[in-house]
Protein backbone atom coordinates (compact mmCIF):
# COMPACT_ATOMS: atom_id res chain seq x y z
CA UNK A 1 0.00 0.00 0.00
CA UNK A 2 1.11 3.55 -0.69
CA UNK A 3 1.95 5.55 2.41
CA UNK A 4 0.91 9.17 2.53
CA UNK A 5 2.33 10.60 5.71
CA UNK A 6 0.57 13.72 6.94
CA UNK A 7 2.26 15.83 9.59
CA UNK A 8 1.08 18.91 11.44
CA UNK A 9 3.11 21.91 10.32
CA UNK A 10 3.23 24.55 13.07
CA UNK A 11 3.93 27.18 10.43
CA UNK A 12 0.69 26.62 8.50
CA UNK A 13 -1.24 25.42 11.60
CA UNK A 14 -2.59 22.43 9.70
CA UNK A 15 -1.77 18.87 8.74
CA UNK A 16 0.08 18.66 5.45
CA UNK A 17 1.10 15.81 3.20
CA UNK A 18 4.81 15.22 3.73
CA UNK A 19 6.67 15.70 0.45
CA UNK A 20 10.46 15.71 0.86
CA UNK A 21 12.49 18.26 -1.09
CA UNK A 22 14.71 15.61 -2.56
CA UNK A 23 13.12 12.17 -2.12
CA UNK A 24 14.23 9.58 -0.98
CA UNK A 25 16.50 11.84 1.11
CA UNK A 26 15.08 13.58 4.18
CA UNK A 27 16.88 16.23 6.25
CA UNK A 28 15.70 16.59 9.85
CA UNK A 29 17.04 18.88 12.57
CA UNK A 30 15.95 18.69 16.20
CA UNK A 31 17.02 20.96 19.05
CA UNK A 32 18.94 18.84 21.52
CA UNK A 33 19.64 19.48 25.21
CA UNK A 34 21.69 22.15 26.94
CA UNK A 35 23.94 19.84 28.93
CA UNK A 36 24.35 21.42 32.36
CA UNK A 37 22.27 18.92 34.37
CA UNK A 38 20.74 15.46 34.16
CA UNK A 39 18.10 14.77 31.54
CA UNK A 40 14.54 14.70 32.87
CA UNK A 41 11.12 13.62 31.61
CA UNK A 42 10.79 16.89 29.66
CA UNK A 43 13.93 15.96 27.68
CA UNK A 44 12.69 12.42 27.07
CA UNK A 45 9.58 13.63 25.26
CA UNK A 46 11.18 15.38 22.23
CA UNK A 47 13.83 12.63 22.06
CA UNK A 48 11.14 9.91 21.89
CA UNK A 49 8.79 11.94 19.64
CA UNK A 50 11.43 12.54 16.99
CA UNK A 51 12.83 9.04 17.42
CA UNK A 52 9.34 7.83 16.46
CA UNK A 53 9.41 10.07 13.37
CA UNK A 54 13.00 9.01 12.52
CA UNK A 55 12.09 5.31 12.82
CA UNK A 56 8.90 5.71 10.77
CA UNK A 57 10.55 7.68 7.96
CA UNK A 58 13.26 5.01 7.73
CA UNK A 59 10.60 2.30 7.80
CA UNK A 60 8.89 4.00 4.82
CA UNK A 61 12.17 3.74 2.92
CA UNK A 62 13.50 7.29 3.25
CA UNK A 63 17.22 7.91 3.73
CA UNK A 64 17.19 10.23 6.72
CA UNK A 65 19.97 12.51 7.89
CA UNK A 66 18.98 13.34 11.45
CA UNK A 67 20.88 16.16 13.12
CA UNK A 68 20.34 16.75 16.85
CA UNK A 69 22.60 19.38 18.33
CA UNK A 70 24.21 19.76 21.74
CA UNK A 71 24.09 23.26 23.22
CA UNK A 72 27.30 23.69 25.18
CA UNK A 73 27.70 27.47 25.05
CA UNK A 74 25.62 30.63 24.67
CA UNK A 75 22.44 29.47 26.42
CA UNK A 76 22.09 32.15 29.08
CA UNK A 77 19.94 31.98 32.18
CA UNK A 78 16.20 32.54 31.67
CA UNK A 79 16.74 31.91 27.92
CA UNK A 80 17.41 35.66 27.53
CA UNK A 81 20.35 37.78 26.34
CA UNK A 82 21.40 38.68 29.86
CA UNK A 83 22.76 36.68 32.78
CA UNK A 84 25.31 33.94 33.11
CA UNK A 85 25.88 31.06 30.69
CA UNK A 86 24.08 28.01 32.15
CA UNK A 87 27.09 25.74 31.64
CA UNK A 88 29.68 28.29 32.81
CA UNK A 89 27.62 28.87 35.97
CA UNK A 90 27.58 25.14 36.75
CA UNK A 91 31.35 24.96 36.06
CA UNK A 92 32.00 27.88 38.41
CA UNK A 93 29.88 26.35 41.19
CA UNK A 94 31.60 22.97 40.86
CA UNK A 95 35.08 24.39 40.12
CA UNK A 96 35.34 22.49 36.87
CA UNK A 97 36.35 23.31 33.30
CA UNK A 98 33.08 24.05 31.38
CA UNK A 99 33.78 21.22 28.95
CA UNK A 100 34.08 18.82 31.91
CA UNK A 101 30.51 19.74 32.84
CA UNK A 102 29.41 19.27 29.22
CA UNK A 103 31.12 15.89 28.84
CA UNK A 104 29.83 14.56 32.18
CA UNK A 105 26.20 15.39 31.48
CA UNK A 106 26.44 14.43 27.80
CA UNK A 107 27.67 10.94 28.77
CA UNK A 108 24.75 10.61 31.17
CA UNK A 109 22.28 11.92 28.56
CA UNK A 110 23.50 9.34 26.03
CA UNK A 111 23.19 6.56 28.60
CA UNK A 112 19.60 7.58 29.42
CA UNK A 113 18.73 7.80 25.69
CA UNK A 114 20.13 4.32 25.10
CA UNK A 115 18.05 2.98 28.02
CA UNK A 116 14.94 4.56 26.44
CA UNK A 117 15.85 2.86 23.14
CA UNK A 118 16.21 6.24 21.40
CA UNK A 119 18.34 5.78 18.29
CA UNK A 120 21.38 8.05 18.08
CA UNK A 121 21.10 10.84 15.48
CA UNK A 122 23.15 10.75 12.26
CA UNK A 123 25.12 13.81 13.39
CA UNK A 124 25.34 15.38 16.85
CA UNK A 125 27.10 18.73 16.40
CA UNK A 126 28.25 20.85 19.35
CA UNK A 127 27.68 24.61 19.27
CA UNK A 128 31.22 25.22 20.55
CA UNK A 129 32.62 23.26 17.59
CA UNK A 130 30.96 25.56 15.04
CA UNK A 131 32.07 29.04 16.10
CA UNK A 132 33.64 29.77 12.68
CA UNK A 133 30.41 28.90 10.86
CA UNK A 134 28.44 31.08 13.26
CA UNK A 135 30.75 34.06 12.71
CA UNK A 136 30.34 33.67 8.94
CA UNK A 137 26.55 33.46 9.34
CA UNK A 138 26.52 36.71 11.35
CA UNK A 139 28.57 38.43 8.62
CA UNK A 140 25.86 37.50 6.07
CA UNK A 141 23.13 38.99 8.28
CA UNK A 142 25.19 42.18 8.82
CA UNK A 143 25.89 42.47 5.06
CA UNK A 144 22.15 42.15 4.38
CA UNK A 145 21.52 45.03 6.81
CA UNK A 146 19.43 43.16 9.40
CA UNK A 147 21.86 43.42 12.30
CA UNK A 148 23.92 46.11 14.05
CA UNK A 149 27.06 46.21 16.18
CA UNK A 150 26.80 47.72 19.64
CA UNK A 151 29.80 47.88 21.96
CA UNK A 152 31.34 44.66 20.62
CA UNK A 153 28.05 42.72 20.58
CA UNK A 154 25.95 42.09 17.47
CA UNK A 155 22.15 42.26 17.62
CA UNK A 156 19.44 41.31 15.15
CA UNK A 157 17.30 44.30 14.13
CA UNK A 158 13.78 42.92 14.57
CA UNK A 159 12.02 46.19 13.70
CA UNK A 160 13.81 46.53 10.36
CA UNK A 161 13.25 42.86 9.52
CA UNK A 162 9.57 43.09 10.46
CA UNK A 163 9.00 45.96 7.98
CA UNK A 164 9.86 43.63 5.09
CA UNK A 165 9.00 40.21 6.52
CA UNK A 166 6.78 38.89 9.26
CA UNK A 167 8.57 38.31 12.56
CA UNK A 168 6.06 36.31 14.61
CA UNK A 169 4.61 34.17 11.82
CA UNK A 170 5.50 30.87 13.52
CA UNK A 171 4.31 31.73 17.02
CA UNK A 172 1.46 34.04 16.03
CA UNK A 173 2.83 36.85 18.23
CA UNK A 174 2.00 40.44 17.38
CA UNK A 175 5.46 42.00 17.22
CA UNK A 176 4.16 45.51 16.43
CA UNK A 177 2.52 45.47 19.83
CA UNK A 178 5.73 44.29 21.47
CA UNK A 179 7.75 46.96 19.67
CA UNK A 180 5.41 49.72 20.84
CA UNK A 181 5.27 48.60 24.46
CA UNK A 182 8.98 47.94 24.96
CA UNK A 183 10.59 51.12 23.61
CA UNK A 184 10.71 52.86 26.94
CA UNK A 185 12.40 50.06 28.85
CA UNK A 186 15.54 50.99 30.76
CA UNK A 187 18.65 48.85 30.96
CA UNK A 188 18.56 48.02 27.24
CA UNK A 189 21.25 50.52 26.26
CA UNK A 190 23.04 48.09 23.94
CA UNK A 191 19.87 47.19 22.04
CA UNK A 192 17.77 49.51 19.91
CA UNK A 193 14.72 47.48 20.93
CA UNK A 194 14.23 44.99 23.74
CA UNK A 195 12.86 42.44 21.21
CA UNK A 196 16.18 42.52 19.34
CA UNK A 197 18.21 39.42 20.10
CA UNK A 198 21.93 38.73 20.33
CA UNK A 199 23.81 37.11 17.46
CA UNK A 200 27.16 37.64 19.22
CA UNK A 201 27.78 38.72 22.79
CA UNK A 202 30.93 40.48 23.94
CA UNK A 203 32.26 38.52 26.92
CA UNK A 204 32.56 40.27 30.25
CA UNK A 205 36.03 39.88 31.88
CA UNK A 206 34.86 37.01 34.14
CA UNK A 207 33.21 35.04 31.29
CA UNK A 208 35.22 31.83 30.79
CA UNK A 209 33.82 30.67 27.45
CA UNK A 210 35.00 33.11 24.78
CA UNK A 211 36.30 33.11 21.24
CA UNK A 212 37.89 35.82 19.04
CA UNK A 213 35.62 37.41 16.43
CA UNK A 214 35.74 40.53 14.21
CA UNK A 215 33.60 42.33 16.82
CA UNK A 216 35.01 41.23 20.20
CA UNK A 217 36.17 38.29 22.22
CA UNK A 218 32.85 36.73 23.01
CA UNK A 219 30.40 33.93 22.28
CA UNK A 220 27.50 33.24 19.90
CA UNK A 221 23.83 33.85 20.60
CA UNK A 222 21.78 30.78 21.44
CA UNK A 223 19.34 31.15 18.50
CA UNK A 224 22.12 31.50 15.97
CA UNK A 225 23.74 28.16 16.77
CA UNK A 226 20.90 26.08 15.33
CA UNK A 227 20.67 28.14 12.13
CA UNK A 228 24.40 27.75 11.47
CA UNK A 229 24.55 24.02 12.29
CA UNK A 230 21.30 23.17 10.49
CA UNK A 231 22.37 24.78 7.22
CA UNK A 232 25.92 23.36 7.48
CA UNK A 233 24.72 19.75 7.62
CA UNK A 234 21.36 19.89 5.85
CA UNK A 235 21.71 22.76 3.36
CA UNK A 236 20.02 26.14 2.90
CA UNK A 237 16.66 24.40 2.67
CA UNK A 238 15.69 21.19 4.45
CA UNK A 239 12.57 19.21 5.28
CA UNK A 240 11.85 19.07 9.02
CA UNK A 241 12.82 21.07 12.10
CA UNK A 242 11.57 19.76 15.42
CA UNK A 243 11.67 20.62 19.09
CA UNK A 244 9.57 21.23 22.17
CA UNK A 245 6.73 23.75 22.06
CA UNK A 246 8.59 25.87 24.62
CA UNK A 247 11.17 26.62 21.88
CA UNK A 248 8.59 27.98 19.45
CA UNK A 249 9.11 31.52 20.72
CA UNK A 250 11.60 33.05 20.73
CA UNK A 251 14.08 30.33 19.68
CA UNK A 252 12.50 29.01 16.46
CA UNK A 253 10.97 32.37 15.56
CA UNK A 254 14.49 33.83 15.66
CA UNK A 255 15.84 30.96 13.57
CA UNK A 256 13.36 31.78 10.77
CA UNK A 257 14.30 35.48 10.90
CA UNK A 258 18.02 34.67 10.81
CA UNK A 259 17.75 32.33 7.81
CA UNK A 260 15.59 34.76 5.81
CA UNK A 261 17.98 37.63 6.64
CA UNK A 262 21.11 35.61 5.80
CA UNK A 263 19.96 33.84 2.64
CA UNK A 264 16.81 35.64 1.49
CA UNK A 265 14.60 32.55 1.97
CA UNK A 266 13.31 30.28 4.69
CA UNK A 267 15.26 27.15 5.52
CA UNK A 268 12.62 24.81 6.95
CA UNK A 269 9.59 23.35 5.16
CA UNK A 270 7.88 21.56 8.08
CA UNK A 271 8.09 22.82 11.67
CA UNK A 272 7.08 20.20 14.23
CA UNK A 273 6.63 20.73 17.97
CA UNK A 274 5.90 18.27 20.74
CA UNK A 275 3.79 19.53 23.62
CA UNK A 276 4.93 19.79 27.22
CA UNK A 277 4.99 17.34 30.07
CA UNK A 278 3.24 18.95 33.01
CA UNK A 279 3.35 18.21 36.68
CA UNK A 280 0.23 19.40 38.51
CA UNK A 281 -0.61 21.43 35.43
CA UNK A 282 2.73 23.31 35.34
CA UNK A 283 5.46 22.72 32.73
CA UNK A 284 8.18 20.41 33.99
CA UNK A 285 11.58 22.07 33.58
CA UNK A 286 15.00 22.70 35.08
CA UNK A 287 14.38 26.42 35.37
CA UNK A 288 11.24 25.76 37.46
CA UNK A 289 12.98 23.19 39.65
CA UNK A 290 9.95 20.84 39.47
CA UNK A 291 11.55 18.14 37.38
CA UNK A 292 12.31 14.47 38.02
CA UNK A 293 15.46 13.20 36.33
CA UNK A 294 15.38 10.07 34.20
CA UNK A 295 17.77 8.39 36.62
CA UNK A 296 15.36 9.09 39.48
CA UNK A 297 12.58 7.37 37.52
CA UNK A 298 14.81 4.36 36.89
CA UNK A 299 15.80 4.07 40.58
CA UNK A 300 12.55 5.32 42.17
CA UNK A 301 14.59 7.78 44.23
CA UNK A 302 12.21 10.78 44.39
CA UNK A 303 9.54 11.78 46.88
CA UNK A 304 6.83 11.81 44.19
CA UNK A 305 7.61 8.24 43.11
CA UNK A 306 6.39 5.15 44.96
CA UNK A 307 8.67 2.75 43.07
CA UNK A 308 11.24 2.58 40.26
CA UNK A 309 9.91 2.75 36.68
CA UNK A 310 11.70 1.02 33.85
CA UNK A 311 12.86 2.88 30.72
CA UNK A 312 10.24 1.07 28.62
CA UNK A 313 7.47 2.12 31.02
CA UNK A 314 8.63 5.73 30.53
CA UNK A 315 8.75 5.31 26.75
CA UNK A 316 5.30 3.69 26.70
CA UNK A 317 3.91 6.45 28.99
CA UNK A 318 5.10 9.11 26.51
CA UNK A 319 3.90 7.24 23.40
CA UNK A 320 0.40 6.55 24.78
CA UNK A 321 -0.32 10.29 24.41
CA UNK A 322 -0.25 12.07 21.04
CA UNK A 323 2.94 14.13 20.78
CA UNK A 324 0.97 17.37 20.32
CA UNK A 325 -1.13 16.92 23.45
CA UNK A 326 0.04 17.84 26.94
CA UNK A 327 0.93 14.89 29.11
CA UNK A 328 0.37 15.30 32.83
CA UNK A 329 2.76 13.32 34.98
CA UNK A 330 1.66 11.51 38.11
CA UNK A 331 2.86 8.42 39.95
CA UNK A 332 -0.55 6.79 39.38
CA UNK A 333 -0.40 7.48 35.63
CA UNK A 334 2.99 5.75 35.50
CA UNK A 335 1.72 2.73 37.45
CA UNK A 336 -1.16 2.46 34.96
CA UNK A 337 1.33 2.73 32.06
CA UNK A 338 3.49 0.00 33.62
CA UNK A 339 0.50 -2.36 33.90
CA UNK A 340 -0.63 -1.62 30.35
CA UNK A 341 2.86 -2.16 28.99
CA UNK A 342 3.17 -5.46 30.88
CA UNK A 343 -0.10 -6.56 29.26
CA UNK A 344 1.25 -5.68 25.81
CA UNK A 345 4.55 -7.51 26.47
CA UNK A 346 2.65 -10.58 27.72
CA UNK A 347 0.56 -10.42 24.54
CA UNK A 348 3.73 -10.70 22.45
CA UNK A 349 5.06 -13.55 24.61
CA UNK A 350 1.70 -15.37 24.38
CA UNK A 351 1.64 -14.89 20.62
CA UNK A 352 4.82 -16.96 20.40
CA UNK A 353 3.15 -19.79 22.36
CA UNK A 354 0.25 -20.18 19.94
CA UNK A 355 0.16 -23.33 17.82
CA UNK A 356 -1.72 -22.59 14.58
CA UNK A 357 -4.71 -24.61 13.45
CA UNK A 358 -6.08 -25.21 9.96
CA UNK A 359 -8.60 -22.39 9.94
CA UNK A 360 -9.01 -18.91 11.43
CA UNK A 361 -12.06 -17.77 13.34
CA UNK A 362 -10.47 -14.38 14.09
CA UNK A 363 -10.50 -11.33 11.82
CA UNK A 364 -7.18 -9.51 11.50
CA UNK A 365 -7.31 -8.58 7.83
CA UNK A 366 -7.33 -4.78 8.23
CA UNK A 367 -5.19 -4.53 11.35
CA UNK A 368 -1.93 -3.64 9.57
CA UNK A 369 -3.65 -1.02 7.37
CA UNK A 370 -5.29 0.57 10.42
CA UNK A 371 -1.90 0.84 12.16
CA UNK A 372 -0.39 2.50 9.09
CA UNK A 373 -3.38 4.86 8.82
CA UNK A 374 -2.81 5.96 12.42
CA UNK A 375 0.93 6.52 11.85
CA UNK A 376 0.23 8.42 8.62
CA UNK A 377 -2.16 10.67 10.50
CA UNK A 378 0.51 12.81 12.21
CA UNK A 379 2.14 9.90 14.07
CA UNK A 380 -0.91 8.87 16.12
CA UNK A 381 0.96 6.50 18.42
CA UNK A 382 -1.94 6.15 20.95
CA UNK A 383 -4.18 4.80 18.16
CA UNK A 384 -1.49 2.31 17.09
CA UNK A 385 -1.20 1.16 20.72
CA UNK A 386 -4.99 0.71 20.94
CA UNK A 387 -4.86 -1.55 17.83
CA UNK A 388 -2.06 -3.58 19.41
CA UNK A 389 -4.31 -4.07 22.45
CA UNK A 390 -7.06 -5.27 20.09
CA UNK A 391 -4.52 -7.84 18.90
CA UNK A 392 -3.74 -8.84 22.51
CA UNK A 393 -7.45 -9.54 23.08
CA UNK A 394 -7.48 -11.76 19.97
CA UNK A 395 -4.37 -13.61 21.23
CA UNK A 396 -5.97 -14.25 24.64
CA UNK A 397 -9.15 -15.53 23.01
CA UNK A 398 -7.12 -18.00 20.93
CA UNK A 399 -5.09 -19.15 23.95
CA UNK A 400 -8.26 -19.74 25.98
CA UNK A 401 -9.48 -22.05 23.21
CA UNK A 402 -12.44 -19.87 22.24
CA UNK A 403 -11.00 -19.09 18.78
CA UNK A 404 -8.48 -20.52 16.34
CA UNK A 405 -5.92 -19.06 13.93
CA UNK A 406 -4.18 -20.51 10.89
CA UNK A 407 -0.46 -20.22 10.14
CA UNK A 408 -0.79 -17.35 7.63
CA UNK A 409 -2.78 -15.19 10.05
CA UNK A 410 -0.44 -16.08 12.92
CA UNK A 411 2.59 -14.94 10.90
CA UNK A 412 0.72 -11.75 9.96
CA UNK A 413 -0.01 -11.05 13.64
CA UNK A 414 3.66 -11.60 14.54
CA UNK A 415 4.77 -9.26 11.75
CA UNK A 416 2.35 -6.55 12.90
CA UNK A 417 3.82 -6.70 16.42
CA UNK A 418 7.38 -6.75 15.09
CA UNK A 419 6.74 -3.80 12.78
CA UNK A 420 4.71 -1.53 15.02
CA UNK A 421 5.59 -2.42 18.61
CA UNK A 422 9.33 -2.93 18.10
CA UNK A 423 10.53 -1.29 14.86
CA UNK A 424 8.33 1.83 14.81
CA UNK A 425 7.25 2.50 18.41
CA UNK A 426 10.72 1.37 19.49
CA UNK A 427 9.46 -0.61 22.48
CA UNK A 428 11.19 -3.73 23.69
CA UNK A 429 10.23 -6.51 26.07
CA UNK A 430 11.93 -6.15 29.41
CA UNK A 431 12.74 -9.16 31.56
CA UNK A 432 11.86 -7.36 34.76
CA UNK A 433 8.78 -5.31 35.50
CA UNK A 434 10.74 -2.50 37.11
CA UNK A 435 13.96 -2.89 35.16
CA UNK A 436 16.14 -2.08 38.15
CA UNK A 437 19.45 -3.79 38.87
CA UNK A 438 18.30 -5.78 41.90
CA UNK A 439 15.49 -7.42 39.87
CA UNK A 440 17.94 -8.38 37.16
CA UNK A 441 20.32 -9.92 39.71
CA UNK A 442 17.44 -11.85 41.34
CA UNK A 443 16.36 -13.26 37.97
CA UNK A 444 19.91 -14.34 37.19
CA UNK A 445 20.10 -16.04 40.62
CA UNK A 446 16.93 -18.08 39.89
CA UNK A 447 18.31 -19.02 36.45
CA UNK A 448 21.57 -20.07 38.10
CA UNK A 449 19.72 -22.34 40.56
CA UNK A 450 17.86 -23.96 37.68
CA UNK A 451 21.18 -24.46 35.84
CA UNK A 452 22.55 -26.21 38.94
CA UNK A 453 19.39 -28.34 39.04
CA UNK A 454 19.83 -29.23 35.35
CA UNK A 455 23.45 -30.25 36.02
CA UNK A 456 22.25 -32.47 38.89
CA UNK A 457 19.69 -34.09 36.57
CA UNK A 458 22.38 -34.66 33.94
CA UNK A 459 24.40 -36.54 36.58
CA UNK A 460 21.25 -38.43 37.66
CA UNK A 461 21.46 -36.72 41.07
CA UNK A 462 17.68 -36.69 41.48
CA UNK A 463 17.85 -35.86 45.19
CA UNK A 464 19.56 -32.46 44.58
CA UNK A 465 17.34 -31.72 41.56
CA UNK A 466 14.15 -32.39 43.57
CA UNK A 467 15.47 -30.46 46.58
CA UNK A 468 16.03 -27.29 44.46
CA UNK A 469 12.63 -27.64 42.81
CA UNK A 470 10.78 -28.19 46.11
CA UNK A 471 12.51 -25.30 47.86
CA UNK A 472 11.73 -22.92 44.98
CA UNK A 473 8.09 -24.11 45.04
CA UNK A 474 7.87 -23.41 48.77
CA UNK A 475 8.98 -19.79 48.19
CA UNK A 476 6.26 -19.41 45.53
CA UNK A 477 8.02 -20.23 42.26
CA UNK A 478 6.26 -22.35 39.66
CA UNK A 479 8.78 -24.53 37.79
CA UNK A 480 7.80 -26.13 34.50
CA UNK A 481 10.10 -28.59 32.72
CA UNK A 482 9.97 -28.28 28.92
CA UNK A 483 11.94 -29.90 26.14
CA UNK A 484 14.05 -26.68 25.92
CA UNK A 485 14.83 -26.63 29.66
CA UNK A 486 13.06 -25.39 32.80
CA UNK A 487 10.80 -22.30 32.76
CA UNK A 488 9.83 -20.43 35.91
CA UNK A 489 7.49 -17.76 37.10
CA UNK A 490 6.75 -16.27 40.48
CA UNK A 491 3.16 -16.74 41.65
CA UNK A 492 2.20 -13.41 43.18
Amino acid sequence: MEHKLNIYNTLSRKKELFIPLNSPYVGMYVCGPTVYGDGHLGHARPAITFDLLFRYLKHLGYKVRYVRNITDVGHLENDADEGEDKIAKKARLEQLEPMEVVQYYLNRYHKAMEALNVLPPSIEPHASGHIIEQIEYIKKILDAGYAYISDGSVYFDVEKYNKEYHYGKLSGRNIDELLNTTRALDGQQEKRNSVDFALWKKASPEHIMRWPSPWSDGFPGWHLECSAMGTKYLGEEFDIHGGGMDLLFPHHECEIAQSVAAQGKETVHYWMHNNMITINGQKMGKSLGNFITLDQFFTGDHKLLSQPFSPMTIRFFILQAHYRSTLDFSNDALIAAEKAYQRLSEGWENLNKIIPGTDSTVDIKNLREKCYEAMNDDLSSPIVISYLFDAVRIINTILSGKASINETDLEELKEIFQTFMFDILGLKVENSTTGNASNEAYEKAVDLLLDVRQEAKNHKDWQTADFIRNKLSEIGFEIKDTKDGAEWKLNK
